[in-house]
Order: structure tokens, then C-alpha cells, then sequence
């Protein structure tokens, strides 16, 4: 059978909110796990809190002083097992001070901080790679100091409000005894020292800005918005730390005939009704240069010729190509709008020949349907 709540804390029926407060603060801190010599702590501290849990709070200490322990057990709004509202409020300030407590470990130069530049390439150098110069801004070595921060002469001296150990350290008193905290030092940043006479040219950080250029290779293949990495070219790091990276973000200039999907290369095309019936040659252009497409006779709008590896190369992850796509082009009919007599007439006596009405097509995958298919993918 539990122990009476009050005997647990070992207060009268009659004691106040304060003196139950006042009785958990003492015992809880005889009992606590992590301070307590005594071999039962853990279960005395348990016990401690279920009965503080209950006693507490004025609704629970009714239920208790008029039903025993049947009113607070599961179903009557008390979980049975070790509550924590309570024990919160009276733990808030060692908690807090505990979790506050992680130690400030001294910081140390801080390493250089990442850049990003975005570059525009054309559609051309997209595919084929590109050398590109980039002009950007960066935090390098100061020059005057050799990026020690202190002016040329003087020499950087030990923080005198943290000693040199880059952290300050404050003892708090709890009910559970001293608790020592550590920060990092205002003064030093968690340097451990401070410079008394400041670098002019870089005001004592060490580092000044400056605009740079730098060649970069940008491989073959690359898409809009991919980021190239270049390792130590970001800002400098403190008195010799790592220096960031540089990110090259990409962007392409659209083309006059040519879009991209994946790796194939998209080219539309458009051909007289002639050209489509008839047949033809035509020149058509290509990243690679001018070729000559065969047009057969009788091709329809809709028609894909394929142009295998005029596409743009496979990139890998570690910036070198594995073959190349294929140039994709799509062939449009274009029906005449304003036609001469002669033309008017030619088509007139071509049309007898033709006969009259429609044909139906028979269920199948039209032209809406490939279209479709093209725009969807397109967009996946």
C-alpha cells in the first residue's frame, strides 16, 4: 500500500501551499539522484515528487483528503505514474541553469565564411564547357598585420578579463548547491586574447575586404542553376583558419531556336505543305554546326527526328562526361493563309483530286495526345 502523501513529505493535513513547497525543496534535495548518498534515493525521490505532485495542487489535494489515494489514480485526471508540473516550477531556475551550463568551450579563429557568384554562360558554353573569369568580393589576410589584428609593432596580449582561457565562468546557487555556468567571453570573442592596439587597415579583425578575379572552369553539360564548388576560395579564416569555398551558381542565356530536356537538345522546325508532301533536303542547325535533314514524302506535324548524340554531354557528379544526349527536332506543317491566284489555283484543281468530305481516324494516339506527352515530360 503507498504511504500517506503527508507522512511522505512529513507535513500535517492542515499545512499550507508554502510549507508543502518548503518540505519538497528539503527532501528533494536530501534524495535527489544525482547528489543523494542514500541507497533508496531514486525510489524516495519518486516517491517525493508523486506525493508533492498531488499535494500541490489545491484540485488533486481535495480529491486526495476526501477519496484517499482512488481520487488521483489513472481515470480521474492524476497519470499514477511521476508527474512533472510541479516538479517543473520548483526545477525551473536548476534546469534552466543546467541546460545553460553546457561549457563554453573557447571558440578559437572561426574559419572563413562561403561566397556565392552567379555567372551567365551561353547556350553554346553550357554544352560544350567554358573557361569564365568572375569578379567578386571577398575577406582576405590583412596585408598590414599579416592578419594577427594588431597594429605593426605591438603584439596581441592575454584577455585580462578572461585570462586567456576565452570563457567566463559564474557560480549560481540553487537548492541543489552550487552550479557553475560558462559563457564565452565578451571581450575576446572566446579568443583568449585582445589586441590594446588595433591594426589600423583592418581595425583588428585581421581580415579586409577586397574584389578579386578568378578563372573558373566550368565543365561541359552544367544546367541552369547548378553551383560549382571551389574549395579555400571563400573568405579567409581567422589567423589561420580554413578559408570558406567559393560557389559558382549558374545561368544560362535561352537561345534563339534551341531549349533543353535532360540531355537532348529541342529544335522546331517548320515546313511548307510542299516540302511535306514532296519530300525535300533541308538545312537545319545544330550545336555542332549546320546538317542536312532528309525530309521524306507525306511527313505530318508532330514528326520527331532524331539526331543521335547532338545533344548536350551526360555531366557526372565528379565533373567529367559519359557520351551525349540527342538533338530532338519537331516538325510542324504550315498551312498557307495568304495565297496568290496562281497558288489559289494550283490547290483548287489539287483539292478535285483530293475528292471531298473528311476521314475520321481511328482511335490511336494523335497528334494532341504526342504533344502532350512532350510537355508533360518536359515538366517532370
Amino acid at each position: 500500500m503507498a504511504r500517506d502523501y503527508y507522512d511522505v513529505l512529513g507535513v500535517p493535513r492542515n499545512a499550507s501551499k508554502e510549507d508543502i513547497k518548503r518540505a519538497f525543496r528539503k527532501l528533494a534535495r536530501e534524495y535527489h539522484p544525482d547528489v543523494s548518498q542514500h541507497p533508496d534515493a531514486e525510489a524516495r525521490f519518486k516517491e517525493i515528487n508523486e506525493a508533492y505532485e498531488v499535494l500541490s495542487d489545491e484540485d488533486k489535494r481535495a480529491r486526495y483528503d476526501r477519496f484517499g489515494p482512488a481520487g488521483v489514480q489513472a481515470g480521474s485526471g492524476f497519470s499514477g505514474g511521476v508527474g512533472f508540473g510541479g516538479f517543473e516550477e520548483i526545477f525551473e531556475e536548476f534546469f534552466s541553469t543546467f541546460g545553460g551550463a553546457r561549457t563554453a568551450r573557447r571558440r578559437g579563429p572561426r574559419p572563413g565564411e562561403d561566397r556565392r557568384v552567379t555567372t551567365t554562360i551561353t547556350f553554346e558554353e553550357a554544352v560544350f564547357g567554358v573557361e569564365k573569369e568572375i569578379e567578386f568580393e571577398r575577406l582576405e589576410v590583412c596585408e598590414a598585420c599579416g592578419g594577427s589584428g594588431a597594429e605593426l609593432g605591438t603584439s596581441p596580449m592575454r584577455c585580462p578579463e578572461c585570462r586567456g582561457t576565452g570563457e567566463i565562468r559564474q557560480v549560481q546557487q540553487t537548492f541543489l548547491g552550487a552550479m557553475v555556468r560558462t559563457s564565452t567571453c565578451p571581450r575576446c570573442a572566446g579568443r583568449g586574447e585582445v589586441n590594446p592596439t588595433p591594426c589600423r587597415t583592418c581595425g583588428g579583425s585581421g581580415l579586409q575586404r577586397k574584389q578579386v578575379k578568378l578563372s573558373v572552369q566550368i565543365p561541359p553539360g552544367v544546367r541552369e542553376g547548378l553551383q560549382i564548388q571551389i574549395r579555400g576560395e571563400g573568405d579567409a579564416g581567422e589567423r589561420g583558419a580554413p578559408n570558406g569555398n567559393l560557389y559558382v551558381v549558374i545561368q544560362v542565356k535561352e537561345h534563339k531556336f534551341f531549349k533543353r530536356k535532360d540531355n537532348d537538345i529541342i529544335l522546331d522546325i517548320t515546313l511548307n505543305v510542299a516540302q511535306a508532301a514532296l519530300g525535300d533536303r533541308v538545312i537545319i542547325p545544330t550545336v555542332d554546326g549546320d546538317v542536312e535533314l532528309t525530309i521524306p514524302a507525306g511527313t505530318q506535324t508532330g514528326k520527331v527526328f532524331r539526331l543521335r548524340g547532338k545533344g548536350v554531354p551526360r555531366l557526372r557528379s565528379d565533373g567529367t562526361t559519359s557520351g551525349r544526349g540527342d538533338q530532338l527536332v519537331y516538325v510542324q506543317v504550315e498551312i498557307p493563309t495568304n495565297l496568290t491566284v496562281e497558288q489559289r489555283e494550283l490547290f483548287e484543281k489539287l483539292a478535285k483530286t483530293f475528292g471531298g468530305g473528311v476521314q475520321p481516324q481511328s482511335n490511336g494516339r494523335g497528334f494532341f495526345e504526342r504533344m502532350m506527352d512532350f510537355f508533360q515530360g518536359e515538366q517532370s
